[in-house]
């Protein structure tokens, strides 16, 4: 008890006679236990400057409407006349089912691993008006693609409110004539060098996240 006394100096002294505090120390909070999503590993190899992408639920039996940002709440950017998403309403998530070891037996298997986890059009087409307006959009809704930020075909979350978001369609595109975007064949070409080893998964959903306008050429593959 004395070196206790001693160690904790006068100012703690006049804290536990005077007010009656109750512990010594603060303790640090538990990253476990502070209710924010784990981040996915960053991109291997990359330079200390990838960000962390949260891990969503990952595949679900059954899928409900998710709530979406406030209406109005997002924006979007654009590069070279292209659409990207509001990167604070749509960071994007990955599957907690599609690792960098599972790949073989998930996005790169035969068969088809994205229609058994992409949610029904019942619930995405609500998810899609709800997230329509969040961004403000006001056109066509068919000429928008509700679009996963990350791919299914990449990892994505299927359902996580998080990646997914209304995409307009390219610059020029004629009114009417459906969806139509230069971000599928990236993602395609993306899929494609994952399972083909050239790159690692997380370098896949890295890209895609900072700009899927750039991403091909980030990774040596344009």
């Amino acid at each position: 008890m004395r070196s206790t006394t001693r160690a904790a100096g006068p100012a703690l002294l006049a804290c536990l006679f005077l007010s009656g505090c109750s512990s010594v120390p603060l303790a640090v909070p538990d990253a476990s236990s502070s209710g924010a999503v784990a981040p996915a590993a960053s991109a291997s190899g990359a330079g200390g400057g990838a960000r962390s992408i949260a891990v969503g639920a990952g595949p679900q039996k059954h899928y409900t409407v998710q709530q979406q940002p406030a209406a109005g709440s997002c924006h979007y950017r654009y590069e070279k006349g292209e659409p990207l998403e509001d990167p604070t309403c749509t960071p994007g998530a990955i599957s907690p089912a599609v690792t960098q070891t599972s790949v073989k037996s998930t996005i790169c298997r035969k068969g088809g691993y994205t229609s058994g986890v992409r949610p029904s059009a019942y619930v995405t087409g609500k998810e899609k008006r709800l997230n329509a307006a969040s961004y403000g959009y006001t056109g066509s809704m068919s000429d928008a693609e509700y679009d996963h930020l990350i791919s299914l075909q990449l990892g994505g979350d299927p359902n996580d409110y998080r990646n997914l978001w209304v995409e307009p369609a390219d610059p020029g595109h004629k009114k009417g004539a459906g969806v139509n975007n230069k971000k599928d064949p990236v993602e395609t070409k993306l899929h494609t060098a994952v399972c083909a080893g050239k790159i690692t998964l997380a370098q896949a959903q890295q890209a895609i996240v900072t700009d899927w306008t750039t991403a091909l050429t980030t990774l040596g593959l344009s």
